[in-house]
């Protein structure tokens, strides 16, 4: 039975699942944090600029695999 099953496309398919189910919301998490978390702002208000940095990179790593899987997808991508 196990000569029908593909482990290498279901490892495939656990890992590509992992990334982007569980690791694109985290780093999704990690920027709001960055952003609006303890300790985030200044006595002035602001928001210290490694903080800043932290979020605008986590957002784009999303902003960028949002829009490739939707080139992928219309490019016909199987």
């Amino acid at each position: 039975m196990s000569g029908f099953i593909e482990w290498s496309a279901i490892g495939n398919i656990i890992v590509v699942g992992l990334v982007f189910g569980a690791g694109l919301p985290a780093l999704f998490a990690l920027g709001v944090r960055a952003l609006a978390g303890p300790g985030s702002h200044q006595d002035d208000g602001r928001v210290p600029l490694m903080r800043r940095v932290t979020a605008i990179a986590c957002f784009a790593v999303i902003v960028v695999a949002v829009v490739g899987a939707i080139v992928y997808i219309a490019a016909g991508g199987h």
